[in-house]
């Protein structure tokens, strides 16, 4: 019996659900509230130049992989699919640059020639963290955390303990590791996992097997070539989108759930999943008694960091930079306080620059360099123009200081996106760009449900859910939840 079922949002999540539940034969309708689908991964084109507006590291390359073969097809159908080698180069200082290399022998050699000893521990930190990977990937991110019981499983149990769960990464790995440089390479995958290194759980070591082994990649074309290969299993599969269509209430009755769409007309259907911001969807579109989660309860989480972005269209090229670029060259402590402690702007802020045109000339026009630049930054922060050219101000400078190349007088375009544009445009929650942070006390069971506790046929999906935020996540996210109403429905 085919059932209607609504979706919200048009990010990762929401296509991984929507085709998952249309390929068993029900009606999907997915409502994006902006003019674009893919939510946080869109692109925008402007001068011959073609930005992706959000996610720009590839891995867990099988993820795609496999979700693709359940629609009978391969990643190749969609875009080639390129490893990066280097990985990404890190700037610790301006005499100091160190590229991480694909190869794992080579990165043992860089290991060991900045720390004595150090391949070996890297080896066995790496095995340890492909075990955590692999028990990850297979039996955690699946659960939908709706009962302890999914967890009452003897082999469960003792991995948690084999996981580490109830360790800081920053301790495993400083007892590992002396040298600075080796210890920010192998801390930087967790800051943006909305917690301090200290306060992260060693199981996101795993992290760091997907990075350093399984690789970094890039889809030729860029990130959002991945939300249109998902569009069009969608419509193969026969999911129709509405865009430019803002869910602006949801409401319930005779066992439908009705979302009144702009103001002006009123859909029902059997099911609803929120792919929007849990957040918003909660305090902006649910009447109080429909809410599974009180301000309070919002207002005490601990929320993984909001960014401030620069899209730059450069009118020549860049020679001292990879694809990936990050700037450790300032304190990583203090810049993590101030996201997480002092939640203030920073003073001397770490900050990432991506530029995809050294790998895919696409992007930009001949000659000419792409560059999109990130600072993470404390969520809920007010941007003013001011505060925003300081910072702007602070990472040319060191741009160009480190590339030893003028920069800035040559951009021929750039676009800002802030915090309030991440409330704007994705109705995040005090303007967050990752979601929830990865505690311990923010993992699995303890993370927002993905089932409304007043009504069946209201679900939550997305990166302030299960199993968290990151592209791989976020479809598995959308898959967990479909199979959870199939389930249902039988």
């Amino acid at each position: 019996m085919s059932h209607s079922i609504s979706i919200i949002g048009s990010g990762f999540s929401g296509l991984a659900a929507a085709v998952t539940l249309a390929q068993q034969g029900h009606k999907v309708t997915v409502f994006e509230k902006n003019k674009d689908l893919g939510g946080r991964a869109r692109k925008f084109h402007v001068e011959g130049f073609t930005f992706d507006m959000g996610p720009s590291w590839y891995w867990m390359p099988e993820v795609f992989e496999e979700f693709y073969q359940k629609f009978g097809h391969t990643t190749s159908d969609f875009y080639e699919l390129i490893r990066l080698d280097p990985s990404y180069r890190v700037f610790f200082s301006k005499e100091d640059q160190v590229d991480v290399p694909a190869s794992m022998e080579e990165l043992y050699k860089m290991f060991e020639a900045l720390e004595e000893g150090s391949a070996v521990k890297l080896q066995k930190f790496l095995d340890e963290a492909k075990y955590k990977y692999e028990v990850g990937m297979n039996e955690f991110v699946w659960k939908p955390s709706l009962s302890v019981f999914e967890f009452v499983d003897l082999r469960i149990l003792k991995s948690a303990f084999k996981l580490q769960m109830f360790s800081s990464i920053s301790s495993q790995i400083r007892k590992l590791f002396k040298h600075p440089y080796l210890r920010n390479i192998l801390e930087f995958p967790v800051l943006f996992l909305g917690a301090k290194p200290q306060n992260t759980p060693a199981l996101y070591s795993l992290m760091n097997y997907a990075d350093l082994s399984l690789g970094t990649w890039y889809p030729k074309g860029g990130m959002n070539e991945i939300i249109q290969a998902m569009i069009q299993i969608c419509k193969e599969q026969g999911v129709q989108f509405e865009t430019s269509a803002e869910v602006k209430r949801i409401e319930f009755s005779e066992g439908k759930v009705t979302l009144n769409i702009n103001d002006l007309k009123k859909v029902d259907s059997d099911y609803c999943i929120s792919s929007a911001d849990y957040h918003h969807t909660e305090s902006s579109l649910l009447s109080m008694s429909d809410r599974n989660y009180t301000d309070q309860y919002w207002e005490s989480r601990a929320m993984a960091p909001s960014s401030l972005l620069f899209y730059l269209g450069v009118d020549k090229r860049v020679s001292g930079l990879k694809h990936h670029n990050l700037f450790f060259d300032r304190d990583f402590d203090q810049h993590a306080d101030e996201i997480y402690k002092t939640k203030q702007w920073p003073n001397e802020p770490l900050f990432y620059v991506c530029c995809p045109s050294k790998t895919d000339h696409q992007v930009a026009p001949q000659g000419k360099e792409n560059l999109f630049i990130l600072i993470p930054l404390a969520p809920g922060l007010t941007s003013t123009p001011e505060l925003i050219e300081q910072q702007f101000n602070k990472v040319m400078s060191r741009l160009e200081s480190y590339t030893k190349e003028e920069i800035k007088s040559h951009i021929i375009y750039r676009k800002d996106f802030s915090v309030e544009d991440f409330q704007n445009e994705y109705n995040s929650f005090k303007g967050n760009a990752y979601g929830l942070a990865n505690t311990l006390k923010q993992t699995a069971l303890l993370k927002p449900r993905i089932l409304n506790k007043k009504h069946h046929n209201l679900y939550y999906t997305g990166q302030l859910t299960v199993p968290g935020p990151g592209v791989p996540p976020s479809l598995i996210s959308g898959q967990l939840v479909a199979n959870q109403i199939l389930s249902k429905i039988g």
